[in-house]
């Protein structure tokens, strides 16, 4: 029931376009934060161990899987396993990942395009829907490489 909740949570907050999300964090969620992500005044955004732990298990769990998804032959059962594990390292995020708030705030694009696709993954019913799935987190991924510090981050490649 706890995992619904966050769900649904996070499902109404992604329908109102809302950037920030409800997570247990220091820092005020009062204003709004940009809807684009953009650069910290042309640097990276800096990070967290703990964001960084959640998503290197993210990327790991996608690059594992990702010869069968390109292949199509992952099972549906294979894809909602993956969706579920990349679910696991976002909700260690939320929970342990402590940014400044503009950080955090572009941190929450990056993390809503990651979910829509793990949603997209734990709900496919074919292969090619996987492969959509797989791509909307690999794309949320290249984007943390382009505007997150991330020392030895490795891409999908």
């Amino acid at each position: 029931m706890k995992h619904f909740l966050f769900r649904f949570g996070m499902a109404a907050l992604l329908l109102l376009n809302a950037p920030v999300f409800a997570h247990d964090h220091e820092h005020s969620h009062d204003s709004v934060g940009p809807a684009v992500l953009s650069l910290n005044k042309g640097m990276k955004w800096s990070t967290d161990e703990s964001l960084r732990l959640g998503m290197v298990r993210i990327r790991d769990a996608l690059v594992l899987d990702m010869p069968a998804i390109r292949a199509g032959s992952i099972s549906t059962v294979q894809l909602g396993a993956l969706g579920d594990k990349v679910n696991a390292a976002i909700g260690s995020i939320f929970q342990n990942c402590k940014l400044e708030p503009q950080a955090d705030a572009m941190l929450h694009l990056v993390l809503a395009e990651i979910m829509a696709g793990a949603d997209v993954l734990a709900k496919a019913t074919s292969p090619e829907a996987g492969n959509e799935g797989a791509n909307r987190v690999a794309r949320a991924l290249d984007n943390y490489q382009t505007y997150f510090e991330h020392p030895g981050w490795a891409g999908l490649k």
